[in-house]
């Protein structure tokens, strides 16, 4: 019997994730960008055990996981034991800082903790690379959450997906900014990410040029990180989650995944920026609102969110550090 324990950050796509050219192996129609944070995330412990009642037992945030969730881990807990060799069931105990299945990146952060959980747990010692590959087969945006501060998501070319992984850029955790989260809803989103991405590939008529904007997104936005620039990143950021939402809401049927304080909180950010503070913000699958910015205005972002209508509460990340092991045995 062998056991690990890892911890993961969620990560915000700064140029978005949106459309699979794969489902089956989660590859992705495009390359994104993102952001790994250090307060949000995933602890994920993996004990070979034998499980419970012949199958895994899987406990979300201290509670029997839902069937879906349960089923879910378990699959991938499969590809673990075909990798290792194994026939034990498991024993999975994972908690999110965050609201799960909400637009906060909870499946990011939970599927890159319970990649390096498992495959430690299993006795394997995989390769940054080979982590984010097994990540991404869990959940597309994982992949990046095994990596630290910004990273990049390659779309890849080849069928397998064995190049569709994720690599850390150099700028790292070192760039002193901040992602404050102005929480706009309590409870699960409407859509799941998976399905509103198919159902925007399959019948919206704005995909393909989402698809196409994309990859200059990518360049302006290593670009801008290279050179510390906070207020071209930000411009990428706005750009790209506007475009993504724009092809879901032209799905048929629509999906719209904002509030009333959604746009109020849009309207927040803007008016920081009129005032002259560089605030620039992105929505993922989701109705949650973040907002770029410098690390000494984060306080001062975060109490104008926190004043907007329907604005439920705040919280202010910072880059944080991949998915790392925090306890083997």
């Amino acid at each position: 019997m062998t056991g690990a324990t890892a911890v993961a950050g969620t990560n915000i796509a700064l140029v978005k994730y949106w459309g699979k050219r794969d489902e089956a192996l989660n590859l992705p129609a495009t390359g994104s960008l993102s952001l790994t944070l250090d307060r949000l995330g995933t602890r994920t412990r993996v004990v070979f055990d034998g499980g419970a009642g012949g199958g895994d037992a899987v406990t979300l945030d201290g509670a029997p996981a839902g069937a879906k969730f349960a089923a879910r881990a378990s699959a991938f807990l499969d590809r673990v034991r075909a990798r290792a060799g194994l026939a034990a069931r498991a024993t999975v105990e994972t908690a999110n800082s965050v609201p799960t299945a909400a637009g906060l990146a909870s499946s990011a952060s939970g599927f890159a903790a319970l990649a390096l959980a498992a495959t430690r747990a299993a006795g394997l010692e995989l390769s940054p690379d080979e982590l984010s590959e097994l990540a991404r087969l869990g959940s597309g945006s994982a992949a990046r959450s095994i990596f630290g501060g910004f990273v990049e998501m390659a779309r890849g070319a080849r069928a397998d997906g064995r190049d569709a992984v994720a690599h850390p850029l150099a700028a790292g955790t070192s760039w002193e900014v901040r992602l404050v989260v102005a929480i706009t809803a309590a409870g699960e989103k409407t859509i799941g990410s998976t399905a509103a991405m198919s159902r925007t590939g399959a019948t919206s008529l704005y995909y393909d040029a989402w698809v196409r904007s994309v990859d200059g997104d990518l360049a302006a936005a290593r670009a801008a990180i290279g050179a510390r620039d906070l207020p071209a990143l930000g411009a990428i950021a706005e750009r790209s989650a506007l475009r993504m939402h724009a092809s879901a809401m032209a799905a048929d049927p629509p999906i719209l995944y904002w509030n009333p304080a959604t746009l109020a909180a849009i309207a927040t950010v803007r008016a920081l920026r009129e005032r002259g503070t560089a605030a620039f913000f992105t929505i993922d699958a989701g109705p949650h609102v973040k907002v770029l910015c410098a690390a000494a205005d984060a306080d001062h972002v975060a109490a104008a969110l926190s004043d907007t209508a329907g604005v439920l509460r705040t919280l202010v990340a910072a880059p944080g550090p991949g998915a790392r092991v925090v306890e083997a045995a």
